[in-house]
């Protein structure tokens, strides 16, 4: 239904900056809601950051707050995130995904509400 395409990952210094880039393709216009999830090694998967679009919401983890900066390229079907300031316990598998179906606040943090997730790009922070 919808596809999803990581990119911008790679290596990055602390302190130092990365953009990494979700593109959507297929059934767009179903998107409610797209965001960031990140795992790190032998750590579960936690939310980043994300648009919920059915109830006006851009939430950030407080972990990333003030360094990261979610964004969309709506002609392009595009979401970056802007990652600033980065940190060694920043270093994961970034994973972009998108709800099919709208949902609340809540769920905008809830991975097993998203339909459709990318294969994700791996960022590694050296300190």
């Amino acid at each position: 239904q919808v596809q999803l395409v990581e990119s911008g990952g790679g290596l990055g210094q602390a302190g130092g900056p990365l953009r990494l880039s979700c593109a959507a393709s297929g059934r767009t216009f179903r998107m409610y809601a797209m965001s960031w999830f990140r795992q790190a090694p032998g750590k579960e998967r936690e939310f980043v950051s994300g648009f919920n679009w059915s109830v006006g919401f851009t939430p950030y983890a407080d972990a990333v707050k003030g360094r990261f900066t979610i964004s969309r390229d709506i002609f392009k079907n595009t979401v970056r995130l802007q990652m600033n300031s980065l940190k060694p316990e920043d270093t994961a598998v970034y994973y972009c995904a998108v709800d099919l179906a709208g949902g609340s606040r809540d769920d905008t943090f809830d991975g097993a509400k998203y339909d459709s997730w990318g294969r994700g790009t791996k960022v590694t922070v050296s300190s």
